[in-house]
């Protein structure tokens, strides 16, 4: 497993791609087409659901369809992996998202992370938005990790696993670009005069990641170079990346 710090989750919510019950899951989802097939023969979009979540407040069970305009919740415990047109979603324990609709019922135009956190691979498009309490991320084609942390009054951390994402924390903002996880910290109040600050690589890994990639049909860009990061998880010193900007 590649190495991320782990700080404040458990293990084992990282180590979702190893257990049997997924790996079987995520065989038959890719052997019966994928997310096209799912929604032209009208079955289920959820890869593997583990311990309990709801949908607009109502119990979810695996056999339901996500659809844009919902709201889910895992409870302690639960995973729960999904995807949505050509985007691929893994939601760890304790969290909480909205899901609001673009121009087609399988297309998200924003995701606003409430609580918790969630991996997530998402397929090539415009005008798509992470949203957190503290954070807004203009997503293009990219993975990349959310986690908000309610009881530091919704810090939010967001790492771009690869791909372009525009951030933004009040006042301050930067473009991200890279091809092997660049981090951030975005602060609910001014740190130093900043709301946005490079991060050190936490409670991810690569192999989550690659996993939801290949559920829609995608390559990372390590995958797709050959290469990988550093053993420290790809941190690139924000002395050689441009700082964030007011």
């Amino acid at each position: 497993m590649s190495h991320h710090t782990l700080e404040g989750r458990k293990e084992s919510e990282l180590l979702w791609t190893r257990r049997r019950g997924f790996l079987q899951a995520a065989a038959a989802w890719t052997a019966a087409g994928g997310f096209a097939s799912a929604q032209a023969q009208q079955r289920s979009n959820i890869v593997e659901l583990r311990g309990d979540a709801t949908v607009n407040g109502r119990p979810l069970s695996a056999q339901q369809t996500i659809q844009t305009g919902d709201q889910v919740q895992t409870g302690p415990g639960s995973t729960l992996i999904f995807a949505v047109g050509g985007s691929a979603y893994h939601l760890r324990e304790n969290t909480n998202i909205a899901i609001e609709r673009g121009d087609t019922l399988n297309t998200v135009s924003v995701l606003r992370l409430l609580t918790g956190a969630m991996v997530s691979v998402w397929g090539r498009g415009s005008h798509r938005r992470i949203v957190t309490p503290t954070l807004t991320a203009g997503i293009r084609g990219t993975g990349v990790y959310t986690e908000v942390r309610a009881n530091e009054n919704f810090r939010s951390y967001f790492c771009n696993c690869y791909g372009t994402v525009e951030l933004a924390a009040g006042d301050d903002s930067t473009v991200s670009r890279a091809g092997y996880h660049q981090s951030f910290w975005a602060e609910p109040a001014p740190v130093n005069g900043r709301r946005l600050a490079y991060a050190p690589p936490i409670n991810h890994t690569d192999e989550e990641v690659e996993f939801l990639a290949r559920l829609v049909n995608q390559r990372t860009a390590w995958e797709v170079m050959g290469l990988r990061g550093s053993k420290a998880g790809g941190y690139v010193d924000p002395a050689q990346q441009p700082a964030p900007q007011r």
